[in-house]
């Protein structure tokens, strides 16, 4: 597939999500460049905001097999992975396979069930394959995990530890649409539409697009970029927990998506810095000083980028 097909494949994708989600086009780019680059995406929002609809609309718009699973205390493991039952007519165990055996898995609130269930989860997505009763099993391919947490009602949860949130490759927040974009969602009525989306990709076209995603050209000079934000995490003031070496992959493999989504070969600087609050905003805590200044996350990261220098390239 040429560079200009893959582009104009891609923008299509967003504009038949843009359909259905209103006046969120930045989180629709930015969750398209983690699935065409491989990655997993956490969702940290409010009950009602569209999150299990993006995720459908997703699925339907990339032609990829889809299941969800609401996430309660009582959910297991097994629930997930699958598990192995004693067949009577066949006289052996016969294995059932969990809901993780799709293209598009979505977790809705994660921080509901138990570690045990979360651990099983996040080891599938690091290793993209289960394993149940000693038996390796791979998973399809594409797989894309987008999980979902309330941070608000942290009553009864289990919140994921940052070694568990270091696995996803971005963390996103929707938020409350603006009034027109509410009106029209009224008027739309969103469900309807989401029956009404098109196809644009098929599983083969996306590996293809994948494939061209790692192949992207990336200067030195950007290397260096990418580690010199990600090591100025850890020493800055601003921070009180810097970002780990998992957080310089993700940043590149998502900046590589970024240029494919702009049309180009190549990244540059801004591909990157377009990305960085996504990627680093899960992965680092902010200092006391910090949070008694009142700045953001946001305020934090674009100081962050002021004070790294930009490369020339």
């Amino acid at each position: 597939m040429e560079q200009k097909q893959m582009q104009m494949k891609l923008l299509n994708v967003q504009d038949e999500v843009n359909k259905v989600i209103r006046g969120k086009e930045e989180v629709v780019e930015r969750v398209l460049a983690a699935v065409i680059s491989g990655g997993h995406i956490l969702m940290e929002d409010i009950p009602g905001v569209g999150k299990t609809t993006l995720a459908t609309t997703f699925a339907k718009a990339l032609s990829l097999d889809y299941k969800r699973v609401q996430f309660t205390p009582d959910v297991l493991p097994s629930d997930i992975l699958g598990f192995s039952m004693y067949n009577a007519k066949q006289g052996d165990f016969e294995y059932r396979p969990g809901a993780i055996f799709c293209n598009l898995f979505l977790a809705d609130e994660i921080n509901r069930t138990s570690p045990k269930t979360q651990s099983a989860l996040l080891e599938v997505m690091e290793e993209n394959h289960a394993t149940v009763d000693g038996v390796t099993r791979e998973l399809p391919d594409p797989f894309v995990v987008i999980a979902t947490e309330n941070p608000i009602g942290s009553s009864g949860t289990q919140m994921l530890p940052e070694s568990q949130l270091d696995r996803f490759m971005i963390c996103v927040s929707m938020g409350y649409p603006a009034h027109e974009d509410a009106i029209a969602i009224l008027k739309g009525e969103s469900a309807n539409l989401v029956s009404k989306v098109q196809p644009v990709l098929s599983e083969e076209e996306l590996r293809e697009i994948r494939k061209a995603t790692e192949e992207v050209f990336v200067h030195d000079s950007i290397y260096d970029y990418i580690v010199e934000l990600v090591e100025e995490t850890r020493r800055n003031p601003l921070f009180d927990m810097g970002a780990s070496p998992r957080a310089t992959i993700a940043l590149l493999r998502i900046a590589r998506a970024m240029s494919i989504l702009g049309g180009r070969d190549y990244v540059t600087a801004q591909d990157v810095q377009k990305i960085l609050k996504d990627v680093l905003g899960h992965r680092v805590k902010l200092s006391a000083r910090t949070r008694a200044e009142r700045l953001t996350m946001e305020d934090a990261v674009r100081k962050l980028v002021q004070q790294v220098k930009v490369p020339r390239t």
